[in-house]
């Protein structure tokens, strides 16, 4: 759906890696994420501290998060980390993240996440909220 790409280039550093010098999967989470934060970051022109403010965001919470390892990715590997909201719907959207070294697919990833307020109703507790127009506008 949506069409926003945000591509990020990193170098595989040791400590991301185990004895074997291959990237500990845990890792390519931490990646994700990070990516996702760029991503809105790019898109909308907001820091992730300024949420708040803007939107009236408690943040963008993960609720769910997937990989498929199709090759390993290694010590000093320059990747490619290319991440897209591929669908939002009322106050969750799906986010992809397809991994690259020298143009080849390795890692595929994705995240299902919340827009998430504080509930009005207790303090204590966080709740999607509606999306809105402008913000999808944005990935569009």
């Amino acid at each position: 759906m949506a069409s926003f790409i945000n591509r990020r280039q990193l170098t595989i550093a040791w400590g991301d890696c185990d004895p074997a010098g291959i990237v500990f999967n845990p890792r390519f989470f931490e990646f994700f994420d990070a990516s996702t934060w760029l991503l809105f970051d790019a898109a909308l022109g907001v820091k992730p501290h300024e949420l708040n403010a803007t939107y009236g965001l408690i943040g963008i919470p993960l609720v769910d998060a997937r990989a498929n390892f199709m090759k390993p990715v290694k010590f000093g590997d320059t990747v490619e980390i290319a991440t897209r909201v591929v669908k939002f719907g009322r106050s969750s959207f799906e986010v992809e993240h397809r991994l690259n070294v020298g143009g080849e697919l390795h890692i595929e990833g994705g995240e299902t996440r919340v827009w998430a307020a504080k509930d009005p109703n207790d303090a204590a507790k966080i709740r999607g909220v509606v999306i809105p127009a402008d913000v999808v506008a944005k990935f569009g």
